[in-house]
């Protein structure tokens, strides 16, 4: 690398380059590895795919681009329902090629099971047979010769219709025996990591063919008895075929967390006519209407689907042309430079460079694996235990998706869902995101304290001088924030800001010719599988909600847990919401949580006084902060179970130990409510004021918690003090802030002069 330093005329970075290789994309256990044709293959895919989002979400038209007469190109803008159902089966196609139903083992090869791929080969001609329907269909529909109502082609297709008999014998049982069989063989076919499997090109084929079949049918329309009893037979299959594979691929990609909670739901659907309570229904629910109503806009290509189609695929793009370009590795490096020399330096470095790469990326676990590699090991050379160096990493990386502008796409999510505006929500969470980060950079440095820890040596660390000068490598972010503001569209800021990834590469040794942005595309199209799959799983829930009215019914229950106290029911939301995060990416929670959780606590804070866009905004807020945290919660801790997997500690202990350190995450939440200023609602002095105080609060909260406060340990009174004091900052009440501040200066008072015994500390002490 030092000889590409010297190239092209470009400044050297600098001399030590700790994060070179940060960049690259980790490789799960069940990827597959191609070459030769097949990598081609998967790489033409995987480019196309994301390029055709770029060019949808800017309504460019290839046609008028080229000057050719393309009919058989899309035209863009695309209808919307249309546009979401092809970027799903793109995810679908894309994942079912690249992931296998089961993890590899280089150790441990598999034997290759030729009968089982032999059978699910066959399972091709189903599918291919429901495919040809479909196309039949669509020919039929475009022919002119069916009934309209209200300028739309009908599809009347009752019982013992010749339509109706087609679509379940000729495209609907087909298609599901396909379908299934393909996801039952693939649990038990083998074959080598380079090599596809025959039940995974099922999939993918059988994910085409589901699009096909509701490209064509919901152009009808047929979209208007979705949720009713008379939605076509042939959507049913479909949606019975995609909701399967969607679920399949989330459990490659995301693991069981998610898929088992999606069951429960799927499973409370159907029984919820015989459950007691606010759980029960009136009517049962036939498997028609609910597959039906579950792949509309009510569910599946509802307001998930929508921001990963969107915003989410398009900053995923944005963060490939930055790991194409190797800007984050000036990320990391630049946070070494800044933070590596003081007092327990790499955790300080892991707190900036986590929050900066987790804004921009999406997910807390992916997060922790691509900045805890460097970060983790450096963290242990200087002194922290195997348990506190993955907690630090985890609470950071989560702290990520709380981080404006971006929020791992989390803004993008809240501005869909709410209709508040992008730039209220962003300004909105800048003072939590400061007290987050703030709490984590205490807790960290009373840690270093506490073990007389030092930082890193000048020779360890890249020259901050040299990096100051390639600080334009911040003009992509910067030119994202800045076009935000000044009322850009998301989607044209984020194009703004991916082309300017591609222009300050030439300034770099590491210059984005043709090749290389095409390699972005590729390596936008591989990253954005997972967060599709989970958007479109948890859109199945979602949509599970809508149709059973289960959300109003637990807003109920919120109700009147709130006639007996407000803090009881917001501690009964706060345990649904992180419960309902538990083993789900950022995204996928927020959006379940937001639909069972949100509107109850938007009635509850109406009734409390607030305005209703005040309500809407907190009671949302105060959702996402828990689903954010529950990657750090216990027992089910993504983030922690990542990072200690980096560390070598135990997975229980580092994420009790990352919810220590993230600890002020779910006390600021609560805050939202008593003291809605830390929102920026309210005038700029409470605003101010609120934000001062709040972080008094939390510098006194991560003293308790840790037991050191001005240079030396705490007695174990003073820490209970700290505490009070701290709670009572943080709530902010001009009362509440001055008993506050008048505890923390007693405290101060015993510390300094009577000097309490520090071994009556109750030591908190992290597992090795």
């Amino acid at each position: 690398m030092a000889e590409n330093k010297k190239s092209h005329g470009v400044d050297q970075v600098e001399e030590v380059v700790l994060a070179e290789g940060v960049d690259e994309e980790p490789v799960e256990s069940n990827r597959r590895m191609f070459s030769g044709r097949a990598y081609f293959l998967i790489a033409a895919l995987s480019t196309c795919y994301a390029a055709f989002h770029m060019i949808a979400l800017n309504g460019v038209s290839i046609s008028a681009w080229t000057g050719l007469d393309l009919p058989l190109l899309p035209q863009f803008p695309m209808e919307t329902w249309n546009f979401r159902i092809v970027h799903i089966a793109g995810a679908l196609a894309l994942g079912f090629l690249l992931f296998s139903a089961h993890a590899f083992h280089p150790e441990r090869p598999h034997k290759p099971t030729q009968l089982v791929s032999v059978i699910a080969a066959a399972l091709a001609l189903p599918a291919l047979f429901a495919g040809f329907t479909a196309i039949g269909f669509a020919d039929k529909i475009n022919s002119g010769t069916l009934p309209e109502m209200g300028g739309l082609t009908t599809w009347a297709a009752f019982p013992g219709t010749e339509i109706y008999s087609a679509e379940v014998w000729r495209f609907g049982v087909p298609l599901l025996i396909g379908t299934f069989g393909a996801i039952a063989t693939g649990w038990f076919e083998r074959r080598g990591r380079e090599l596809f499997a025959a039940s995974d090109v099922v999939l993918a084929l059988c994910g085409v063919v589901v699009a096909i079949y509701l490209v064509a049918v919901y152009g009808t329309a047929a979209r208007n008895s979705v949720g009713t009893p008379f939605v076509p037979i042939g959507v049913a299959f479909a949606a019975t075929a995609g909701a399967a594979m969607i679920m399949e691929l989330t459990r490659r990609v995301a693991g069981m967390a998610l898929v088992v909670i999606t069951g429960v739901f799927l499973v409370y659907t159907f029984t919820a006519h015989l459950l007691p309570g606010i759980l029960a229904v009136s009517n049962a629910y036939t498997w028609q209407r609910f597959f039906g109503h579950v792949y509309s806009d009510a569910g599946i290509i509802g307001p998930t689907t929508a921001v990963s189609s969107t915003y989410i695929i398009l900053f995923i793009i944005f963060a490939a042309f930055l790991q194409a370009s190797k800007v984050g590795d000036y990320f990391v490096n630049f946070a070494f430079a800044a933070a590596g020399r003081a007092r327990g330096g790499p955790a300080k470095v892991a707190i900036f460079a986590s929050g900066l790469m987790g804004m921009i990326n999406g997910t807390s676990a992916g997060n922790v694996v691509a900045t805890g590699s460097l970060t983790i090991p450096l963290m242990k050379r200087v002194g922290y235990k195997r348990t506190t160096a993955g907690a630090v990493e985890a609470a950071a990386s989560t702290g990520g998706q709380i981080m404006p502008p971006i929020m791992g796409a989390g803004a993008f999510i809240m501005a869909e869902i709410t209709g508040i505006p992008y730039q209220e929500i962003a300004i909105a969470a800048i003072i939590p995101a400061v007290l987050y980060f703030a709490s984590i950079y205490f807790m960290v440095d009373f840690e270093a304290a506490k073990l007389n820890m030092r930082g890193m040596r000048e020779d360890e660390l890249p020259k901050f001088a040299a990096l100051a000068r390639q600080a334009y490598l911040f003009v992509p972010i910067v030119i994202l924030i800045v076009a935000l503001f000044l009322g850009y569209s998301v989607i044209r800021a984020g194009t703004l800001a991916t082309v300017a990834a591609a222009v300050v590469s030439w300034l770099t040794p590491h210059r984005m010719g043709l090749r290389s942005i095409l390699k972005a595309f590729e390596l936008a199209g591989v990253m954005s599988i997972q967060i599709i799959a989970v958007c479109a799983c948890a859109g199945i829930i979602v949509g599970v909600i809508s149709l059973t009215g289960v959300g109003a019914r637990f807003s109920a229950v919120l109700l009147d847990l709130a006639g007996a106290s407000n803090l009881l029911a917001l501690i009964f939301a706060m345990g649904i919401a992180v419960l309902l995060g538990m083993g789900m990416p950022t995204t996928a929670a927020y959006a379940v949580a937001a639909s069972v959780v949100a509107p109850g606590l938007v009635s509850l804070f109406v009734e409390n006084g607030m305005e209703q866009s005040t309500a809407t905004i907190t009671a949302h807020f105060f959702v996402f902060y828990f689903a954010v945290v529950s990657a750090i919660t216990p027992p089910v801790a993504l983030a922690s179970y990542a990072a200690a997997g980096i560390s070598g500690a135990n997975p229980m202990a580092t994420s009790v130990a990352s919810f220590k350190i993230g600890i002020a995450a779910f006390i600021v939440p609560f805050m939202f409510f008593y003291n809605s200023a830390i929102l920026m609602e309210g005038d700029w002095f409470e605003v101010v004021r609120a934000a001062i105080t709040a972080v008094v609060g939390i510098f006194l909260l991560s003293s308790g918690v840790q037991g050191w406060f001005i240079g030396g340990r705490a007695a174990w009174f003073l820490r209970v003090g700290l505490i009070i004091s701290a709670v009572l900052l943080i709530k902010g009440g001009w009362l509440t802030d001055g008993l506050g501040v008048v505890g923390a200066i007693g405290i101060y008072f015993v510390q300094k002069v009577l000097r309490p015994d520090p071994n009556a500390s109750i030591a908190v002490r992290g597992a090795d």
